[in-house]
């Protein structure tokens, strides 16, 4: 008696998580107002008209709800202005034979299809709003259709730009920018607002920087894109990511110091990029998908296909130039590395099936034979190389 009380204890517990889970699904999807939903009987239709990018998912899925929020941003930046691209979705949970026709194994699956196209092409990038509003550019063909349809941010009055959700996220995707966060009933950014404004006047005419500013209250996605949780808040933002958070006094002088010590800190971090490269160009191959398939058809050839924007990719630059030194001397092992942001190697990281940054695979006599999934330490990926040509020595 005792047992069975216990069984529909916990049976009465597991239902009432998973009507939980489910009204949490229900009520994500109703926040979504942006984007269009897809179905088996309008799908054709839609994609015929004009270019889609689709999100495949299923509401389950926790990786699609972490997504969902910047699916909707995204979807508000280009539906909303009837622009010649729209975000839409599919619930595969609904329309499974759809997701089925097009290869749809994982949630989400995000694919573009250009106008009249019934094949898509998968995204395979980190699931960021700038890196999904440049893999829209990229699939238009070039940069300049996206931004002549875009509102550009107003002129720079006295070197201060005023940013919007509309011109915030293709403003800062490239460059070097200094951006205060704030609502105008704050006391603090009250104060701070004749300072900021001297700031930008003063650095007017240095192009290597940009100060800016953007109203949380009138454009709550971009502050939440950056999650900004008081005001002002005052990011340090690099190619569309942000660096640091300046915590400072709010003088002038000590933020005109921080610019300038951030703006010497990138200089340096790319010089040493550069010495670094010129240094190390004989221990790992740089290929594309012209030299790829002549480059590992002999031997063992351990590749790393990356991103630079990839965090942990970045982390493993050092010691994957290591293992390139370790290996130099052996005519038998070529360690390599594959830009896939290239022109030249978009297709061909396409082919091996990346699907995620960094992908370590290792290649015998031109055959992908092994992935390697372990610690990225030197002496793990040394004994990997090791152990596979052991093994080929052996046979």
């Amino acid at each position: 008696m005792a047992t069975n009380l216990v069984n529909l204890f916990f049976f009465k517990k597991q239902i009432w998580l998973f009507l939980f889970m489910l009204s949490q699904v229900s009520s994500g999807h109703e926040d979504d107002i942006h984007t269009i939903q897809y179905t088996k009987e309008t799908f054709l239709d839609e994609i015929k008209q004009k270019n889609s990018f689709v999100m495949f998912y299923a509401p389950w899925c926790g990786h699609c709800q972490r997504l969902g929020p910047i699916w909707a941003q995204l979807a508000e930046m280009f539906n909303e202005r009837d622009d010649i691209i729209k975000i839409a979705k599919v619930d595969c949970t609904v329309d499974s034979t759809l997701c089925s026709e097009h290869d749809v194994t994982g949630y989400p699956t995000l694919k573009f299809f250009k106008v009249g196209e019934s094949k898509g092409t998968k995204f395979r990038g980190t699931r960021d709003l700038p890196s999904l509003t440049t893999f829209i550019s990229e699939q238009l063909g070039s940069l300049s259709k996206v931004e002549d349809d875009t509102p550009s941010p107003p002129e720079p009055v006295n070197g201060l730009s005023e940013l919007t959700e509309e011109s915030f996220n293709f403003h800062i995707r490239k460059g070097y920018h200094f951006v205060k966060f704030y609502a105008p009933w704050c006391g603090h950014c009250q104060k701070l607002a004749p300072t900021w404004e001297e700031l930008a006047n003063s650095l007017r005419n240095d192009d290597s920087v940009s100060i800016s500013k953007v109203d949380c209250t009138l454009h709550r996605s971009v502050c939440e894109q950056f999650e900004i949780k008081g005001y002002p808040t005052l990011l340090w933002i690099e190619d569309g990511k942000k660096v640091d958070k300046y915590t400072g006094q709010r003088t002038h002088e000590d933020l005109k110091n921080y610019v300038s010590t951030m703006l010497e800190k990138s200089a340096e971090e790319s010089t040493n990029k550069d010495e670094s490269s010129d240094s190390t160009i004989h221990n790992v191959l740089s290929l594309t998908g012209d030299s790829f398939k002549y480059s590992v058809e002999k031997g063992i050839s351990f590749v790393k296909f990356f991103a630079p924007w990839c965090g942990h990719c970045k982390r493993l630059a050092p010691t994957w130039e290591e293992l390139g030194r370790k290996f130099f001397a052996n005519e038998d092992v070529h360690i390599a590395k594959v830009d896939c942001t290239l022109n030249t190697c978009k297709q061909l990281c396409y082919e091996e099936e990346v699907d995620s940054f960094p992908t370590l695979y290792l290649y015998r006599n031109g055959r992908k034979v092994s992935e390697y999934n372990g610690s990225r330490n030197l002496d793990d990926l040394y004994g990997f190389v090791m152990n596979h040509l052991r093994s080929h020595d052996e046979l």
